[in-house]
């Protein structure tokens, strides 16, 4: 009975320290400001993904031009990708980043006037997404690069899995608000209430009390910078095969989101409401993906966890796209939005660890790239794919894709174990390792 209590007492400290554990980032003043003003924001932004892509299906019922919209936003993030991440590395992140949401909510509001005053077309909505893409093009490479300098590399790995947590906890209520609201208002009013809420993220960034960062003075053009950034890549094993995969799967795997109106109107007979569901069940799986990985305090076992998220990924996806009945379609993107969060959260974990500061800015462009930026081609590609023989097919191609890369990854992942450990310890990151494992073996 008494070894029972103290069982139970244990167990309870234990769940304390892991609710803690989970937590640690938000103890940085810097970092609350940054996660309650972001969270505002991306519901709006999420509000404004939904919004648009029925819009789009709305006026044209095309999937090709479902396909190049989102060709149109995300194609800016692979093009000027590497100059984002070379200005992150150049200049002051902050100031990177007030600048890019104060630009997306200048183009957020656009949008919203030509559409509730009914004079909105399929080329303006296009054009307002390419916009929004090389904005984000430099906002994307800076707000990764600028988590290290709010909470420093002890607690860096957490708010990695945090940021995620409300990138998708966003992604559950923005797309089931702006189902309600497409519905009985409109999508304009979608497109308002995203612009209005930079405003939040925009306040804390200016609120934010950061050291003094010194500029690079590096004689180098910013050409070279660049051509640094990748050679680093080709040359680091560990982050080119991470790379590779997580691009892979945006390529093959992740235009399935851009279809997600084919599904809803034509599959599951629904509306802008069944739209919002279904990107709320995948955000469900991504927020409950992101909190399990802001448990963890160390990287070890990262490299597994990659693999086998990213073939669970393409097995659900599977099961989705076969799927005729409602509820079940929505039960299947639970785990895809799980698998597919932690495969992007390790992977953005893993190669932080391993990347020097005064590359990171440039290494996470090219993360930027593979994992935005292979999407529109993915996109573009699945819209015509989908036009010959059906959104259905088309999505179940891509997960037997990323089955396949799965596969290959975790047969090299022993090859690369040694460096990736090698290139973690030098940038002081904890392993989270057993101390007579760490001479022998890294699981990253």
């Amino acid at each position: 009975m008494g070894g029972t209590g103290t069982g139970g007492v244990s167990a309870g400290v234990e769940e304390r320290s892991r609710l803690r554990d989970m937590g640690r980032s938000l103890r940085h003043r810097n970092f609350q400001l940054f996660f309650s003003g972001q969270l505002i924001s991306l519901v709006g932004t999420w509000m404004q993904n939904i919004a648009q892509a029925w819009l789009v299906y709305r006026m044209t019922g095309s999937s090709l031009l479902l396909g190049l919209t989102g060709f149109a936003g995300q194609f800016p993030v692979f093009m000027f990708g590497p100059l984002g991440g070379m200005t992150a590395d150049r200049w002051n992140r902050r100031k990177i980043v007030i600048t890019t949401q104060t630009a997306a909510l200048i183009l957020a509001f656009v949008l919203a006037i030509l559409t509730l005053l009914h004079r909105v077309t399929v080329s303006e909505v296009i054009l307002l997404a390419a916009l929004l893409g090389v904005v984000n093009a430099f906002d994307l490479p800076a707000r990764q690069a600028f988590l290290v300098e709010m909470v420093g590399r002890e607690d860096l790995m957490n708010a990695i899995a945090l940021n995620s947590s409300m990138f998708n906890g966003a992604r559950i209520i923005g797309p089931s608000l702006a189902g309600i609201l497409v519905a009985s208002i409109g999508e304009g009013w979608c497109f308002f209430a995203n612009g209005a809420s930079y405003i939040a993220v925009i306040i804390g960034l200016i609120l934010m009390r950061m050291p003094a960062r010194q500029p690079e003075h590096e004689m180098a053009s910013p050409l070279q910078r660049i051509a640094e950034g990748f050679r680093f890549v080709r040359q680091t094993a560990p982050i080119r095969a991470v790379l590779l995969l997580l691009g892979l799967v945006s390529l093959v795997g992740m235009p399935y989101t851009v279809l997600m109106p084919v599904f809803a109107a034509q599959i599951l007979h629904g509306n802008a409401r069944t739209l919002g569901v279904l990107g709320a069940a995948t955000g469900l799986g991504a927020v409950s993906g992101a909190l399990m990985l802001a448990s963890r305090r160390g990287v070890h076992g990262l490299g597994k966890w990659v693999a086998v998220a990213c073939g669970s990924f393409g097995a659900f996806l599977i099961l989705f796209a076969f799927s005729r009945w409602y509820l079940l379609s929505v039960l299947m993107l639970v785990p895809v939005g799980f698998s597919m969060m932690t495969q992007m959260t390790s992977s953005n974990t893993l190669i932080q660890a391993m990347v020097p500061d005064r590359l990171r800015g440039r290494i996470m462009a090219v993360y930027s790239m593979m994992f935005m930026g292979m999407a529109p081609f993915g996109a573009l590609l699945a819209g015509a794919v989908a036009d010959r023989i059906g959104a259905p097919r088309t999505v179940a191609i891509g997960g037997a894709l990323a089955m396949a890369g799965a596969i290959v990854f975790a047969r090299h992942l022993p090859k690369i174990r040694v460096e990736a450990r090698e290139l973690i310890v030098a940038q002081g990151i904890a392993l989270d390792e057993p101390p007579e494992q760490v001479p022998s073996r890294l699981e990253p």
